[in-house]
């Protein structure tokens, strides 16, 4: 296990270099170095469902309430689904030309600085923008724990590729001690088939290190987020903490799905954390006994994906520079049975400046 210092400076150049930055600075002393903190447009994946597991489709915006420790949010952008984020306006007035009604206008809960909210230097809200697109990276155990039913594995996970109609790229990643791109980022569904077949069982399962270098790969990106781990056993090989790379994950906004088979499920210390890192950071976790719920825990997950909401907001001033709390509501009537999943919170990053401004 190495020192907990080095695992941050692992850890802290994929957390800084996230897109849609929107600073506000502390004048400090004229002697020492300035620090700003990175507060970005937090987008926000949600799954509404109701007492039976059914998903629960059609909500408007009006009908969400989020809150950060606390503080009321205001929505900037809204989605359902696999459609392209729209602003709040625009929803509004696809409502209004919907219904044919003339008096239709914004929901009384909107204010106008989320309606004129800047998107992002060179993202737009129509069908091209890079908002719209969504990414999702397979995880695939190729270590020793995977000797058993290697093939069928593949099987399990090539059907899952060519089942994935929404996501407009996939990438396909395997692990054991060291991570391999098999794949890397692509809208093209043989190429990650390819991938697939060119996978070759390996040495010991360092999953948590394989989570953090692709976390690290999807810095930069916009649009939604997705990392789909496969594995057939608990990690006995990382140097990274499954804290640090939960908190990581929480912080840039990415969903972990996890599909757990055998060995990892018949150990309770992976079983635990697991389902933390899943369900803190938006996602589920499956423990398949068969290859038949293996594909049914795949099928689950393509299904999940394409009925997501999507929220944007820019924070609400907060004086907490920490760890900040999510809380996301549906109003209505019956709406207090629904189960609503998401990310349950961020840290705004903070960036070091010299005295002339400079990032440091």
């Amino acid at each position: 296990m190495i020192a907990r210092k080095h695992v941050c400076a692992l850890l802290v150049p994929g957390i800084v270099l996230s897109g849609m930055a929107w600073t506000t600075a502390r004048a400090a002393r004229q002697d020492t170095p300035n620090i700003r903190v990175s507060v970005e447009m937090v987008q926000l994946d949600v799954a509404v469902t109701d007492s039976r597991g059914k998903y629960i489709t059609g909500l408007t915006p009006e009908d969400f309430m989020v809150a950060e420790d606390g503080i009321g949010q205001t929505m900037a952008m809204f989605a359902e689904g696999d459609s392209a984020p729209r602003r709040l306006s625009e929803v509004a007035a696809a409502a209004a030309k919907a219904s044919d009604s003339a008096s239709a206008s914004m929901p009384a809960t909107t204010a106008p600085a989320a309606e004129n909210a800047p998107i992002p230097s060179g993202d737009t809200a129509d069908n091209d923008s890079p908002l719209a697109g969504a990414s999702v990276f397979i995880l695939f155990d190729t270590s020793n724990y995977m000797y058993r039913g290697f093939v069928f594995a593949q099987d399990a996970i090539a059907d899952f590729v060519r089942s994935l109609q929404g996501p407009d790229r996939i990438a396909l990643y395997s692990y054991s001690r060291d991570l391999f791109r098999a794949s890397p980022l692509t809208p093209d569904r043989m190429q990650v088939l390819r991938g697939v077949r060119a996978t070759v069982a390996g040495d010991n399962a360092a999953l948590y290190d394989a989570i953090l270098l692709t976390l690290r790969d999807m810095t930069n990106m916009t649009g939604r987020r997705v990392i789909v781990v496969f594995s057939n056993g608990p990690d006995n090989a990382s140097l990274a903490p499954p804290e640090d790379v939960e908190e990581l994950a929480q912080s840039e906004g990415v969903a972990i799905y996890m599909i757990s088979t055998r060995q990892a499920a018949n150990d309770a210390l992976s079983t635990k954390v697991f389902a933390r890192i899943s369900s803190s950071t938006g996602g589920e976790s499956y423990f398949a006994k068969n290859w038949t719920e293996e594909k049914n825990a795949f099928a689950a997950i393509r299904n999940d994906l394409s009925h997501l909401y999507t929220l944007y907001y820019y924070p609400q001033a907060n004086p907490n520079r920490g760890w900040r709390a999510i809380s996301v509501k549906v109003k209505g009537p019956g709406t207090g049975k629904y189960r609503i999943r998401a990310r349950s919170g961020y840290r705004p990053l903070p960036v070091h400046t010299n005295t002339e401004g400079s990032a440091s």
